[in-house]
C-alpha cells in the first residue's frame, strides 16, 4: 500500500489559489500570476507570517491590559502609583499620598534672593500641587502601545502659587537688599511747582518670582528668586509735561465756584495745599483734587454758603429733660467739586465751575435723642466765689458756665472742656484776673475758670463718670475739696472726662452772686458714690519771697503745702462695687510781698 508523503513540521500544505473567472492552471499554476517562488521558501514566509500574526494578537490583547484605566500603568507622581487608575480613582490616590508626603510638602522652602538666603513656608505664598493638573498631565503620559505595556514614567507634579502672596512675603524677606524706586512727583512750595523726577530701583517681578518657586519647589534648593531692575511708570518727560500742562496753570490764578447761596473763590494757595500729583505704588502719577485737604483749606470761604446742620439734643424745659429737634444745614459738594476742578485747572481762562449744594442731615436723630434714658439729676456740685458777679473773676466763671450749659455728651463720647468752649481770650469775653503761672499768681486772661473747672470735675466725678484728665492746682485753695479738684491752661492742661454708660449725659449749670453748681442728668446707675480722704502728710511750711512792686504783683498769705490720697467708693444694691484711689502733692505756696527784700 503506497504510504502518503511526509510532512515535516517546518513545512506547510501547498495551498492552491483560483484566478476568478476560470479553472485553475494544470500543477497549480496561475498563467497569469507571478512565478512561484520554491516550495520550502514558501513554507518560510507562511511561518513568518504566522508569528507576526500571533504578536499582533498578542499585543492587541495586551492593548487592553495596557491602556486599562486612564491612567497608563507604571506611572508615578512623587514616588505615589497612579498606574491603571481612573482620573478621579487617581486623583484620590494622590491626594491620599500628599497626605502622607506633608511633612516634606510643608517644610520651609529655602529662596536665594540677592545676597541672602531666606525660609518661605510653602503655605504663606500658596504653594500646592494642582491634583488635577497634574492626573491631567499623568493622563496623557503615555506613549505607543508598547511603552504603555512595559514602560514606567515619573510625572513631574504640576505646581500652583499664588503669585500675589509670593510677591508680598518675597518683598518682606528681600529687606537692604530692595532698592526702592525713586518716584515721580510734582509737589508745591508755596503756589511753585517742583518736579520730583523718577530713578530705577531693584526688586522683585511676582509674575518671575512665581514662576521660580514653581519650578524650584521640587527641585535644587534653595530657589534662585531673580532681582530685576524695577522703573516708575510715569517717565521724567512725562512730569515735565505734568507740569506744563497742568501744575504750572493749576496755579496761575483762582477758580470761581458759583452756588445757588452765593460765589466761592478757590485762591491759588488752596489749589496747590489740594492738588495731588504723587505716584501710586507703580510709579504712576494720576492726578487729583483731595476732597478734605480742598475742604481744610477753604474753612473761612466756605463759611459764607455753608450751614452746618444741628443735631438733636436734649435740653431742659420747666425743669424736665426735653428732645429737641435736629436742624438740617447746607453743604457744599466737594467731593463732586474736587473731580469737576480737573477740568477748569489747565486752562488760563474760563475758571468757573457750577458747585452743588446739598442738604446736611443732623448726626443724631430726635428718635437717637429719646432712648438714651436721660431722665434724672444724676449728682450736683456746688462751689462758692468770692467778689460777687462785678469781679472779674466772677466774670469769668459765670462766661464760661454759660458756654458750657446745656453740653450734651453720648454714650462712650469724651466731652473736653478746652474744645468745647474753644480758645478762652479777650476776643469771646474772658477778663483779666489772678492765674498761677510759673509758681505765683499773675493777671491772665480767664482767671478763675479753674473754679468752674473744680466744680464740673465733681460734679461728674459723683456722677461716677470715667475721669480721662484732670491736674489739680499747685497749691490747696480751702474753697475746693482736697485733691479732688483741677485746674487747667490751654492748651497744656484740659478737663475731660467719658460717659462709660450707656445713657446720654446732659450738663447743666446755673450760678448765684457767689456761687456756681453743675448738675448732670442722664439714668442713675450707682446707688451712691462719696469720697474719704486719707490723713494729710509730708506737711511743708511756706516761705517769704518779695516780689518787684507793679500792677501785676499779686501779694499772698502763704500756704503750707502736704500730701494727700481721696477714694472714690461706688455702692450698688448695698454694696461697695468699686473704689479709686486720687493721690497728689501740694506744694507750699510762698508767701509773695509786694516789696524789695529788707537789708
Amino acid at each position: 500500500m503506497t504510504q502518503p508523503p511526509r510532512q515535516f513540521a517546518d513545512e506547510a500544505p501547498t495551498v492552491q489559489f483560483a484566478r476568478f473567472g476560470g479553472p485553475a492552471a494544470p500543477g497549480g499554476a496561475d498563467p497569469l500570476g507571478p512565478p512561484q517562488a520554491p516550495a520550502r521558501s514558501r513554507k518560510r514566509i507562511f511561518l513568518a507570517g504566522g508569528i507576526t500574526a500571533a504578536v499582533l494578537v498578542a499585543v492587541g490583547g495586551s492593548a487592553a491590559y495596557g491602556y486599562a484605566g486612564e491612567v497608563p500603568r507604571g506611572t508615578t507622581v512623587l514616588g505615589i502609583e497612579l498606574g491603571a487608575k481612573s482620573k478621579a480613582d487617581a486623583a484620590s490616590a494622590l491626594r491620599a499620598g500628599l497626605a502622607g508626603k506633608s511633612d516634606r510638602l510643608e517644610a520651609p522652602l529655602p529662596v536665594r534672593l540677592g545676597e541672602r538666603v531666606v525660609e518661605v513656608k510653602p503655605a504663606d505664598v500658596g504653594l500646592t500641587v494642582d491634583v488635577d493638573a497634574t492626573v491631567a498631565a499623568a493622563a496623557d503620559s503615555g506613549g505607543g502601545p508598547f511603552s504603555r505595556l512595559f514602560g514606567s514614567r515619573e510625572v513631574a507634579p504640576v505646581v500652583a502659587v499664588d503669585a500675589a502672596k509670593a510677591d508680598e512675603v518675597l518683598r518682606g524677606a528681600l529687606g537692604k537688599d530692595a532698592q526702592a524706586m525713586k518716584m515721580p512727583a510734582v509737589t508745591f512750595s508755596g503756589t511753585t511747582p517742583k518736579a520730583t523726577y523718577p530713578k530705577p530701583g531693584k526688586g522683585l517681578d511676582a509674575e518671575k518670582s512665581a514662576q521660580a518657586l514653581r519650578e524650584g519647589w521640587f527641585g535644587i534648593h534653595p530657589v534662585a528668586v531673580p532681582l530685576v531692575e524695577v522703573h516708575p511708570v510715569t517717565t521724567s518727560e512725562e512730569v515735565d509735561k505734568l507740569v506744563a500742562d497742568l501744575a504750572r496753570p493749576a496755579v496761575a490764578g483762582p477758580v470761581t465756584v458759583t452756588t445757588e447761596r452765593g460765589a466761592v473763590t478757590i485762591p491759588a494757595s488752596a489749589i496747590a495745599k489740594s492738588l495731588v500729583l504723587t505716584a501710586d505704588k507703580s510709579g504712576k502719577i494720576n492726578p487729583r483734587v483731595d476732597e478734605k485737604k480742598l475742604r481744610a483749606a477753604l474753612a473761612g470761604p466756605l463759611a459764607k454758603v455753608e450751614v452746618a446742620a444741628k443735631d438733636a439734643t436734649i435740653a431742659l424745659k420747666a425743669g424736665k429733660p426735653a428732645v429737641v429737634p435736629g436742624v438740617d444745614g447746607h453743604r457744599l459738594d466737594t467731593a463732586a467739586l474736587s473731580k469737576d476742578l480737573l477740568s477748569v485747572l489747565p486752562k488760563a481762562d474760563g475758571r468757573t465751575v457750577a458747585g452743588t449744594m446739598t442738604t446736611a442731615k443732623p448726626k443724631v436723630t430726635e428718635e437717637a435723642v429719646a432712648k438714651l434714658g436721660v431722665k434724672e439729676k444724676v449728682s450736683t456740685f456746688t462751689t462758692k466765689f468770692p467778689g460777687g458777679l462785678s469781679s472779674p473773676r466772677s466774670q469769668n466763671i459765670v462766661l464760661v458756665s454759660k458756654e458750657t450749659k446745656g453740653a450734651f455728651v453720648m454714650p462712650g463720647a469724651t466731652f473736653s472742656l478746652n474744645t468745647h468752649t474753644g480758645e478762652r481770650s479777650y476776643p469771646q469775653g474772658y477778663k483779666d484776673a489772678p492765674t498761677i503761672v510759673g509758681g505765683k499768681l499773675v493777671p491772665g486772661a480767664g482767671g478763675g475758670v479753674s473754679q468752674f473747672v473744680t466744680t464740673l470735675f465733681n460734679a461728674t466725678y459723683y456722677a461716677g463718670l470715667e475721669d480721662v484728665e484732670h491736674k489739680p492746682h499747685s497749691y490747696y485753695f480751702s474753697r475746693y475739696p482736697a485733691v479732688i479738684e483741677s485746674t487747667i491752661y490751654p492748651p497744656h492742661l484740659d478737663f475731660r472726662f467719658r460717659n462709660n454708660t450707656p445713657y446720654g449725659v446732659l450738663i447743666d449749670t446755673s450760678y448765684t452772686s457767689s456761687t456756681i453748681t453743675v448738675s448732670i442728668w442722664s439714668t442713675k446707675i450707682y446707688e451712691s458714690v462719696k469720697t474719704e480722704w486719707g490723713p494729710r502728710r509730708n506737711i511743708t511750711q511756706p516761705q517769704t519771697k518779695y516780689l518787684e512792686p507793679g500792677p501785676d504783683c499779686i501779694e499772698t498769705s502763704g500756704l503750707p503745702g502736704f500730701s494727700q490720697d481721696a477714694w472714690r467708693i461706688f455702692r450698688k444694691d448695698g454694696k461697695e462695687t468699686k473704689r479709686e484711689k486720687f493721690s497728689w502733692t501740694y506744694q507750699a505756696e510762698p508767701r509773695f510781698i509786694c516789696a524789695k527784700q529788707p537789708g
